[in-house]
């Protein structure tokens, strides 16, 4: 297929997706509908969305099973209208799960009388299609799971689907079930281990597109005039020396050898508008967007700042465990966020995560649980948030195609819906507000912005936060500021800057701190004391690709020649 061919093969794809969103606004409790575009985003090669809606529509399948559950009559309302007809989505799979005599005792328990027998035929049928459609799904998350890289769950979610019907019968399962295997085996013999494995040892974590979506239209024209005003006007308080401006950076990719060709960008960055003297504050910003990854642990629910004495503390009045480090932090949260998830059961998700390695992911998890309060209390759309909406996160062009966004079933699909389910919001009426797109596009900003504290206990990381104004001051490994976190982010010139030598030379003379005006305040999201390559593939998670200030470059070329 030409380029121009596959243009406009994906133009008319993009159109097919928004008339099935479209669709789904006005009935969004259709299951042929979320199968339907799930299909479309897998032709669109974002197997991350198909899994989302496919997920949703085995949702709404255990919905119709059950008369009890609570939105059993919507969507058997909406599974009605296919009665009678076979939808092109369920044709190659409605044989492998025929009627079975079990479907007439239902038709007895649901028809108290005979005059109910019609209601009782189309509840029978609708059960039985919610049967086919359940493979349907079964089929999709299988294969795009395995496409992301998310092997356990692919390898789960295939088990279910074979359980539900004739394994014989259902190739495709089969078939994905042996893809998962087969690279189970590649990826064990890449590590020189032998090829037996068990199903828990799958990996389950994978990568997906991180880009702006083709959609998505929340995201602001952030080096406009407007959009420049608004965060100077906010800069004003928090950095009063300092503007934000627009500047050219070069376009990151996971390809270091590819760098020099990735051409440039213009992005925001802060500078300063007048002399700041070393060892100057910068900047003080306090944030409520944050996270804290430990159940028990005696942090402000607001701030994350360690509580002080119990005499002190304020606790909601409503959710007695709640509690704030002062009236402040209290009276914040009640205004933006806190009466969404006020006695919501929310507390225990995605807290105390076992492996230390998952850390991280939850408290990621977390910051998306608190922007979701933020935006359900404020009635706000996720991404319009002040907290993130002129937060830019990193994400590669669309034609890149670069899979630079981590991502599992549970953080990116299972979780976020289950959080929204405990804050009593419909996720499927709302779905514009909650989809999977949305959740994704705030996991690459937080990614790309949040900054986290260690535990002093074991060392994990367990308190997280994202600073709007903090994270506007780019990253360089030769920083000319230092940062603390407590509660409120601090930024203050640097006493002195390390030296750019390449000898390594420790008592090599430094260089002296301070900031002049008209320069830019370079900030740092990594540990800038390790060697090159340790420093870009830590960083590479918050920027989405390679760093590619002087410092590394010159290192990385040094290297080379050595």
């Amino acid at each position: 297929m030409g380029e121009s061919d596959n243009a406009s093969r994906v133009a008319e794809l993009l159109e097919q997706r928004q008339q099935l969103t479209d669709a789904l606004a006005d009935s969004p409790y259709d299951i042929i509908l979320y199968l339907r575009r799930a299909v479309v985003y897998a032709d669109l090669d974002y197997p991350d969305l198909a899994s989302g809606d496919a997920y949703r529509a085995l949702l709404l399948t255990d919905e119709i099973s059950d008369e009890s559950f609570e939105y059993h009559e919507q969507a058997y309302e909406a599974m009605s209208m296919y009665v009678g007809t076979v939808p092109g989505i369920l044709v190659e799979v409605e044989d492998l799960v025929p009627a079975t005599a079990s479907d007439n005792d239902d038709k007895d328990e649901t028809a108290p009388d005979a005059s109910d027998e019609d209601v009782a035929g189309d509840l029978q049928e609708c059960q039985r299609m919610a049967r086919v459609a359940a493979i349907r799904c079964y089929q999709i998350l299988g294969a795009s799971l395995l496409l992301c890289g998310c092997l356990r769950s692919a390898y789960d979610f295939c088990q279910r689907g074979l359980a539900a019907t004739a394994p014989a019968q259902d190739k495709e399962l089969l078939q994905t079930k042996e893809n998962v295997d087969a690279e189970a085996r590649r990826r064990l013999r890449e590590l020189g281990r032998g090829e037996d494995y068990s199903p828990t040892e799958l990996p389950n974590r994978g990568s997906v597109r991180r880009e702006v979506y083709p959609w998505n239209t929340y995201e602001p024209n952030r080096s406009s005039p407007e959009s420049l005003a608004y965060l100077n006007e906010l800069l004003a308080t928090a950095a009063p020396k300092c503007e934000v401006r627009a500047t050219e950076l070069p376009v990151l990719v996971e390809d270091v050898a590819a760098a020099t060709t990735g051409g440039t960008c213009i992005q925001l960055g802060v500078f300063a508008k007048e002399d700041i003297a070393a060892g100057e504050p910068v900047l003080r910003e306090y944030s409520l967007l944050t996270a804290n990854n430990r159940l028990k642990e005696s942090a402000c629910d607001a701030c994350g700042m360690q509580l002080p004495s119990i005499d002190k503390a304020v606790n909601c009045p409503d959710c007695y465990d709640t509690v704030f480090c002062d009236d402040f932090c209290f009276e914040q949260a009640q205004e933006r966020y806190h009466p969404a998830v006020c006695e919501k059961d929310v507390d225990t998700i995605a807290k105390d995560p076992e492996n230390a390695r998952d850390a991280d992911d939850a408290l990621y998890v977390l910051l998306l649980a608190r922007l979701l309060a933020m935006a359900a209390h404020q009635e706000a759309h996720p991404l319009e948030v002040d907290e993130v909406k002129f937060i830019w996160g990193d994400f590669i062009t669309t034609e890149n195609r670069v899979a630079a966004l981590p991502f599992s079933f549970e953080a990116n699909i299972a979780t976020p819906l289950h959080i929204l389910e405990k804050m009593d919001l419909d996720v499927f009426a709302e779905l514009d507000v909650y989809d999977v797109w949305v959740c994704n596009t705030l996991y690459a900003k937080f990614r790309g912005t949040a900054s986290a504290r260690k535990s002093r206990r074991d060392g994990r990381p367990d308190v997280a936060a994202v600073h709007p104004l903090w994270c506007l001051a780019n990253h360089d490994c030769d920083p000319n500021v230092s940062w603390e976190w407590g509660g409120r982010m601090v930024l203050w010139a640097k006493e002195e800057r390390a030296n750019l030598t390449l000898t390594q030379d420790k008592d090599a003379a430094k260089r002296p701190g301070g900031i002049k005006a008209d320069q830019e305040i370079l900030n740092h999201y990594c540990d800038i004391n390790l060697p090159v390559q340790q420093r870009r593939e830590w960083a590479s998670g918050s920027l989405g690709g390679w760093c590619m200030c002087q410092r590394c470059q010159n290192e990385a070329a040094a290297a080379v020649e050595a």
